[in-house]
């Protein structure tokens, strides 16, 4: 009735959604905890909240403000995670850039984002330097100078320290008015042409990281360590989602087997995220570097499936795995292969079979399904059917900066379309086969490399495996195998491989072809399989 519309909002009980207030909130509740350690550096989130406050000042003091772009070329760092509240602050929008991307793409990235500021690690000083020689844009430059890091050329009139000193501790922010404002800007990988510039809004970056947590069944005061990248996704929401919960953050410049357990021995680290490459990382340590624990470790995984043999790995040695899906336009992830209590009684392997599946949405996303990319019918739950999987909901992104045909593509029907092709089982969770241009059709049979990958990551000397199709004569495609072994290992013979999968998959699914060496992967860890369809193509 008409009296129910006439309740307006007011500033007393409709206030924006943004994750600006974690911050607040945690320093106002705990302002002598640990809030990050990096190296000997301690800081408590009284003096964090102060940081991002200078960082702020410092800013607007510049000119900065509403819808302006600020870059960031850092690695693992305080001054990364600070950004993520200190930009956004000043209505600006933080733009975490891939440190291993070539300059005459950071250069584009840049541009296209317009940036007016540009913070950069002298790490990666060269790239910069020649990105910013490439480049239209004229950013203020401000170097960050960690002496963790490997050093590098200052670029810039100033430094990070001394460009915060100049800001206020207690300068006055507030939340944004709209909720729909633009929070960060986060460029696809760009394997063909340009990246384009994903933009994230503050009520998704609210919801996701709150999501996130919930799925992990985090409580209060985690510990948690940065071995996923800050600029990918904005590590996932979780520079937001574990302040939300007055965590420690950790940080760690570089992934490495000894950086993780070092940090789980030292700082009883209890939580971290990262691709199934970081899972084998930590599986294939040597000896020296291991470190004993007897607390939870939690570990959250996405990107590539990960193989139901390295989830089967990760629990023996003690780490308790969470399987999460989803894409840079969803916020990282937005689905969880949510455990169910009746696979309790399952043996060890049928566990970790079913953890891989990529499962069911987030609290916080609306819809999630399988869907005919053409009709937009659900496809049958036999987990046979695949279709396309599908996203609707407040943790997908506002579209792509500045693209309006591909945003429109990519929201065409009312669903962000993933390019993901996936089943469904019976019981509701999905499980992705392939990306649509992954899928191998041999003698017009669908192949998913997926599956293929999967048998061969069961064999002990297999490290790591991509499958892509290359060109048959008589088949159309038939698999090809890329293979890296683990450390220390006999190379297996071609023969021995194709037997192994012959025993454990339907014998036209098996490679044709095998290779072993090293398999090239992004910073994130994923498998660059684009490089080794080239290769297959001359192989």
């Amino acid at each position: 009735m008409d009296a129910y519309n006439a309740l307006a909002k007011a500033r007393a009980n409709h206030v924006a959604l943004s994750p600006l207030s974690f911050l607040k909130r945690t320093a106002t509740i705990y302002p002598d905890r640990t809030s990050v350690i990096h190296g000997a550096k301690r800081y408590t989130w009284r003096e964090t909240y102060a940081r991002a406050r200078r960082l702020a000042s410092a800013l607007a003091q510049r000119g900065i403000g509403i819808g302006d772009t600020v870059a960031a070329m850092c690695a693992n760092t305080p001054e990364m995670f600070e950004a993520h509240f200190g930009v956004p602050m000043v209505g600006a929008v933080l733009n975490a850039m891939n440190f291993r991307l070539d300059a005459g793409t950071i250069a584009y990235i840049l541009d296209h984002g317009e940036a007016k500021v540009l913070l950069t690690d002298r790490e990666f000083s060269p790239t910069i330097k020649a990105a910013l020689a490439k480049a239209k844009a004229r950013p203020l430059v401000i170097d960050i100078d960690d002496p963790m890091g490997n050093g590098g050329e200052l670029l810039g009139n100033e430094t990070y320290e001394s460009f915060i000193a100049a800001g206020d501790p207690d300068f006055y922010w507030a939340l944004p008015i709209d909720e729909w404002q633009a929070i960060a800007l986060n460029y696809t990988s760009g394997t063909t042409g340009n990246p384009k510039g994903v933009v994230y809004h503050h009520r998704g970056a609210y919801l996701n990281a709150l999501g996130n947590a919930l799925a992990w069944n985090i409580r209060r005061h985690p510990i948690y360590l940065w071995t996923l990248p800050m600029f990918h996704c904005n590590g996932w929401c979780f520079a937001w989602g574990i302040t939300a919960f007055a965590g420690t953050h950790v940080c760690l410049r570089a992934v490495s087997a000894k950086g993780i357990y070092d940090a789980i021995a030292e700082h009883r680290v209890d939580h971290f995220c990262g691709a199934p490459i970081v899972l084998g990382t930590v599986l294939n340590a040597r000896p020296e570097d291991k470190r004993p624990f007897e607390h939870a470790v939690h570990v959250m995984t996405a990107g590539a499936a990960p193989p139901a043999a390295v989830l089967e790995a990760m629990e023996k040695a003690g780490f308790d795995v969470t399987h999460v899906y989803g894409l840079t336009e969803t916020y990282g992830p937005a689905t969880e292969c949510a455990w169910n209590e009746d696979w309790d009684v399952l043996d060890a392997r049928g566990r970790a079979t079913k953890k891989a599946r990529q499962g069911v949405n987030f609290m916080v996303l609306e819809d999630l399904d399988v869907l005919d990319p053409d009709s937009l019918a659900p496809v049958p739950r036999d987990g046979t059917t695949m279709g396309e999987v599908m996203f609707r909901g407040n943790v997908v992104m506002k579209g792509y900066l500045k693209n309006e045909k591909a945003t429109d593509e990519a929201l065409k029907g009312g669903w962000f379309h993933s390019g993901d092709l996936a089943v469904k089982h019976p019981d509701g969770y999905l499980e992705i086969k392939d990306r649509s241009k992954d899928i191998i059709i041999s003698g017009g049979e669908n192949i998913s490399s997926i599956e293929v990958e999967g048998a061969l990551y069961r064999h002990p000397c297999v490290a790591a495996a991509a499958v892509v199709a290359k060109d048959d004569e008589k088949w159309g495609e038939t698999p090809m195998a890329f293979i890296e072994l683990k450390d220390g290992v006999a190379q297996p013979s071609v023969a021995e491989i194709i037997a192994f999968c012959r025993d454990n998959l339907a014998h036209f699914k098996c490679p044709t072809y095998v290779e072993f060496g090293p398999l090239p992967k992004t910073s994130t860890g994923k498998i660059q399989k684009f490089l080794l369809r080239e290769k297959a193509k001359s192989a």
